[in-house]
């Protein structure tokens, strides 16, 4: 037995000429998801999807994460036979919280049904109050709307109404390189990424064994939190070796400017990355005033070095909402391990609120910068993350090259 589920778009129908690029994208990605033994039926604006019966629940969930869509309902498929559309309506009443509100519409596409909307919207309200007392009729804010949508083959009923992501398809807007820390910002800033279309790429930075292999893990271990709402089920995470930077900077930068400096290599190594595979723009979490480093000066001078621009999703927002998208996606709890990366181990005492430009490139001075990009870059391990993935660090090593010997299924090839 099946029961068919009505997709919903969001913002794809407002694309005039390229509405249909992006409807075909949305499709894609739900196959991906669903696989091809659903069967799928495309009509203008929505999509039908048919699957078992057994399966709702499952796919409803599945759908709920993937960008692009607004929302989801499971819908009841009847004859167009007023007396079995009445029983269908009460049936589905019965499936509503106590003392509910409610309301009803009809939508006639075939107009040569009788009664007309109205007509029915009475007839259908009626029953629904003779069945279950408890219920009140509310037009206005009501808990549940009866919808009753008449159609040339057959009548669709339903009442429940699932929110999606909304936004884009993931791939419809390009790619971007997500920095990719073990925080709490970083990884909502790169799914709030996806929601708006961007394929994200991971880019992680790790310093074992200055910082803990733990580190490491909590960085893929995010990666595989996010990847249920990638591009085909998966992302790529860049693991760059910054060890060796991060000991230079350590040693010869003037601590106040430890940040600054860490940054600006990052983000010179994130844009010789993006060049290389054409991804037009850098993502990262920063939001205003958040950390000291954080302040308009510091992004400022961070990515004065990169000629590719830097998506903020986070610039504005306050920490809370930010936290409540966290948990609903996932990752609070990954973020929150007591394990810290190479920006937020070796905090300074007295960070630079307002660095400059000028004092930045005179320390950069002091060091062999050039070289050790280069090296990071040539070491740099690319990793394909899926929900699925089980790489374990934590029992293989002290640094993040050697506990990655034996996943070579997981790292792509130069």
């Amino acid at each position: 037995m099946t029961k068919r589920i009505l997709i919903r778009y969001g913002d794809l129908t407002l694309k005039g000429k390229n509405k249909k690029k992006f409807i075909d994208t949305a499709i894609r990605r739900i196959k991906e998801r669903l696989g091809e033994k659903a069967s799928y039926t495309p009509n203008h604006d929505r999509l039908y999807v048919d699957v078992d019966v057994d399966d709702e629940a499952r796919v409803i969930n599945i759908l709920k994460k993937i960008p692009g869509l607004v929302s989801v309902s499971p819908v009841t498929v009847v004859n167009s036979e007023v007396e079995t559309i009445i029983d269908q309506a009460v049936y589905e009443a019965k499936t509503w919280d106590e003392n509910a509100t409610f309301k009803v519409e009809v939508k006639r596409a075939n107009k040569r049904f009788s009664p007309n909307s109205p007509e029915l919207q009475k007839i259908l309200g009626g029953a629904v109050l003779k069945a279950r007392t408890d219920l009140t009729v509310d037009v206005h804010t009501p808990d549940y709307t009866l919808n009753v949508e008449i159609r040339d083959d057959a009548t669709y009923i339903f009442s429940r109404v699932y929110e999606g992501i909304g936004g884009f398809p993931v791939g419809t807007m390009g790619k971007g390189i997500a920095l990719l820390s073990g925080g709490i910002d970083s990884p909502v800033a790169a799914y709030l990424a996806m929601t708006k279309g961007i394929d994200v790429h991971m880019m992680h930075f790790e310093s074992t064994p200055l910082t803990s292999i733990e580190s490491a893990q909590k960085a893929i271990d995010l990666s595989r939190q996010l990847a249920v709402y990638g591009k085909s089920q998966r992302v790529i995470l860049h693991m760059v070796p910054f060890t060796a930077l991060h000991q230079a900077i350590l040693n010869k930068v003037p601590e106040p400017y430890h940040i600054t400096i860490m940054r600006r290599m990052m983000m010179r190594i994130a844009e010789r990355y993006a060049n290389l595979d054409y991804t037009p723009v850098l993502i990262n979490g920063e939001s205003i005033g958040q950390v000291a480093s954080q302040t308009l000066e510091s992004m400022k001078v961070s990515e004065m070095v990169s000629s590719i621009p830097v998506l903020r999703p986070l610039i504005t927002m306050d920490k809370n909402p930010v936290i409540d998208i966290a948990r609903a996606i996932g990752t609070f709890e990954i973020s929150k391990r007591p394990f810290e990366d190479c920006c937020a181990v070796y905090v300074p005492s007295q960070p630079a609120t307002k660095p400059r430009d000028y004092y930045a490139k005179r320390y950069e001075r002091l060091f062999d910068g050039e070289t050790l990009i280069k090296e990071a870059i040539a070491s740099t391990r690319t990793l394909r993350i899926n929900s699925e993935t089980t790489i374990d660090l934590s029992e293989k090593g002290f640094t993040v090259s050697d506990a990655l010997e034996g996943y070579d299924d997981y790292i792509e090839t130069k």
